[in-house]
């Protein structure tokens, strides 16, 4: 059962999603909250490449020799995240961005 969310967190928690799709660019606040958006989401799949990192280390650490095969999954899922985990800005998504409706 998950952990329910306080309010403060509601509060606090971001309404917009990490796209520019539909961003009037003259709105400053629909701007930022834009950018913003893609930046949270940028370090939340570092953060994620980061803990699976950790996780792999432990899982090598505590199995050994026999880490190639006990230790597989995490690799798999350490290297899949790596693709997604750089964090790159929201510019170049801000100037060249394609509708995902147009392509």
């Amino acid at each position: 059962m998950p952990t329910p969310e306080s309010a403060s967190f509601k509060a606090a928690k971001p309404r917009v999603p990490p796209t520019f799709d539909g961003v009037d660019y003259d709105d400053n606040k629909a701007l930022k909250a834009a950018q913003d958006a893609v930046i949270r989401e940028q370090w939340v799949q570092s953060m994620m490449a980061r803990l699976i990192r950790d996780e792999m280390g432990k899982c090598y650490r505590r199995e050994g020799v026999n880490h190639l095969e006990k230790c597989g999954h995490l690799r798999e899922r350490y290297l899949e995240q790596l693709k997604h985990a750089k964090i790159k800005g929201y510019l170049f998504q801000q100037q060249n961005y394609v509708s995902e409706r147009e392509g």
